[in-house]
């Protein structure tokens, strides 16, 4: 992984709260009172779960932006069933990361009990992924609160689709409060983690999208054979191309006609987010900093402050 200069990491850091400070309600530094050592305790936790298994860091990433997606930063996802509501949100797509974020939470309780809310919990851990994989980071608001309600069909009403094209993700961003620049920088996600096979075998079977390299396709079909009913939906890589860093390289990828999802190759169907696509190929210093500005607004998404929601104790269960 490359690092970053002292300079250009406060490059980031700083153009990104800059990009963002005009739209944000909330404060940053929130628990500086409260909880001082919130963040360092954060921050230790999460290094400590990557270095025993990188694919934490994409997986926590993914976590913030499909909480904040559903309904709201507020820490919905991480709901259980309950006799209650037997369909949360989790019940709808498969996740991983659920026993990290336990971890993380029982970190920050240890420190100081009952104050830091599993939604902040998730935008710190998202950032600290983005810290530990990446090499560069950014300042986070905080004080959001969490939410009691968590309904599975939420989930299909409000997340982008891999199959959508570019009109279904604007339109799904743009409903959220994000533009197109904070579509194609957050996409820049998917240079890590996997990908099973059944979100983008429409682009494999019967034939081959010709908007897909032809070689990148036939290693593909190697792991991910024609859908068959009740057969095993095997995980691929979403970049071929150093899967545990998160760089530009999704960027790369797609310029080459290199990536999984209907979604991704739709970067490059619009003028507008294609040449957004090829700035962030070719500029890394960039897209880090289109891409911090864009997770500390994503993180703003319909958050719930003040009186409204709660702090949990334990982010799978409300409290009692």
């Amino acid at each position: 992984m490359v690092k970053l200069t002292c300079v250009q990491l406060l490059m980031v850091a700083f153009q990104a709260t800059l990009i963002t400070m005009s739209s944000a309600e909330l404060p940053y530094n929130f628990y500086s009172s409260s909880c001082p050592n919130a963040e360092e305790t954060i921050k230790n936790t999460v290094y400590n779960l990557i270095d025993g298994n990188p694919s934490i860091a994409a997986a926590l990433i993914r976590m913030h932006f499909h909480d904040c997606f559903v309904m709201g930063c507020d820490a919905s996802i991480l709901l259980d069933s309950s006799n209650s509501n037997p369909q949360p949100e989790k019940s709808a797509i498969p996740l991983a990361g659920y026993e990290a974020v336990d971890k993380i939470k029982a970190a920050v309780e240890a420190v100081c009990p009952l104050t830091v809310s599993c939604a902040d919990v998730l935008a710190f851990a998202a950032r600290d992924s983005v810290s530990k994989s990446a090499g560069f980071s950014y300042h986070v608001r905080s004080g959001r609160r969490d939410g009691n309600v968590s309904k599975a069909f939420s989930v299909v009403t409000n997340m982008p689709s891999p199959f959508f094209g570019i009109e279904d993700l604007v339109g799904s961003f743009t409903r959220k409060g994000l533009n197109v620049d904070d579509l194609v920088a957050l996409s820049g996600a998917h240079s890590i983690g996997v990908a099973h096979c059944s979100g983008f075998t429409n682009r494999l079977y019967p034939e081959v999208d010709t908007t897909m390299d032809s070689a990148y396709a036939t290693d593909l079909k190697k792991t991910c054979p024609a859908p068959v009913r009740g057969a095993p939906d095997p995980v691929v890589n979403n970049s071929a191309v150093a899967p545990t860093t998160l760089s530009n390289q999704f960027f790369k990828n797609a310029v080459a006609r290199r990536v999984l999802f209907t979604s991704d190759a739709a970067l490059l169907t619009r003028n507008d987010t294609g040449a957004k696509v090829q700035e962030n190929a070719a500029d890394s210093l960039l897209w880090k900093v289109r891409f911090a500005a864009s997770m500390v607004k994503m993180g703003n998404i319909e958050v719930l402050t003040g009186t409204n929601g709660q702090v949990r104790k334990f982010c799978r269960t409300i409290n009692s």
